[in-house]
């Protein structure tokens, strides 16, 4: 059974950084696509950023420039380095992996910018 369980979240000030770590696994092959979506009090999920098996990134207007994705050397490992973080980027992060035409989400950390 796949499972994607996400660390890395926390509190910070305005201006701060933050590296949110996904681990993969249950899977011998490796996730065609990992990524990070978000999802605030009161709005839908969105999507902050995606990364291929391939290397090919994908990140929203209001996060690029500031955040970054990356897959790790480990099979099924992403990371999102997330700089110059602004109040309006508070959200449960999840991460997301797509293996063929399934997806699979974790559980979520909490990211909470303070002003």
């Amino acid at each position: 059974q796949v499972q994607l369980v996400e660390s890395g979240g926390g509190l910070v000030q305005a201006g701060g950084s933050l590296r949110l770590s996904c681990v993969g696994s249950g899977s011998i092959l490796s996730f065609n696509i990992m990524g990070w979506y978000r999802q605030a009090p009161g709005k839908q999920r969105e999507l902050v950023a995606t990364v291929s098996s391939a290397g090919s990134t994908n990140y929203a207007d209001s996060v690029k420039g500031r955040f970054t994705i990356s897959r790790g050397t480990a099979k099924n490992t992403a990371f999102l380095q997330m700089n110059s973080l602004k109040p309006e980027d508070t959200a449960v992060y999840y991460c997301n992996a797509v293996l063929r035409v399934v997806q699979y989400w974790g559980q979520g950390t909490q990211v909470t910018v303070d002003s």
